[in-house]
């Protein structure tokens, strides 16, 4: 079952690389607005957009699999019928990333194949009002 509990939610919101597969580069939109929102509370945003090279002045990866380094959490703001490729993509790297669905995105059937394989999942819950109510 996805993560609900506040404890549980604190520590994956204490990880601080996060992944945003679907970030935007328009103003406005929730998939701008919140990983602006996660990078001014100090977490280290990295935008997974192929049709951008850059967001917030950062660069912006094709896929998951390019992204270097170590995820802590993989935040999608990609519609639901998207989800199993982008879980697919979480479990072949990271062994220990989150994965993060944010509000209106499920799949439930991808978060049980997640939770499985060892990941924590939270689905349909977005980053930004858990983060102000349980961390600001």
């Amino acid at each position: 079952m996805p993560i609900t509990d506040a404890a549980e939610l604190r520590e994956i919101l204490a990880r601080e690389r996060v992944a945003v597969v679907g970030c935007s580069t328009t103003p406005g939109k929730a998939a701008h607005e919140i990983p602006k929102y996660l990078l001014d509370q100090g977490y280290d945003v990295v935008p997974v957009n192929p049709f951008a090279d850059e967001i917030f002045g950062r660069e912006c990866y094709d896929s998951l699999a390019d992204v270097p380094g170590e995820i802590d959490i993989v935040d999608v703001f990609r519609p639901s019928d998207e989800v199993a490729d982008i879980v697919d993509a979480a479990l072949a790297r990271d062994e220990d990333a989150a994965i993060w669905l944010q509000l209106g995105i499920r799949d439930d059937e991808s978060v049980a194949r997640a939770e499985a394989a060892g990941r924590r999942v939270v689905q349909d819950r977005c980053m930004k009002p858990t983060h102000q109510s349980l961390l600001g």
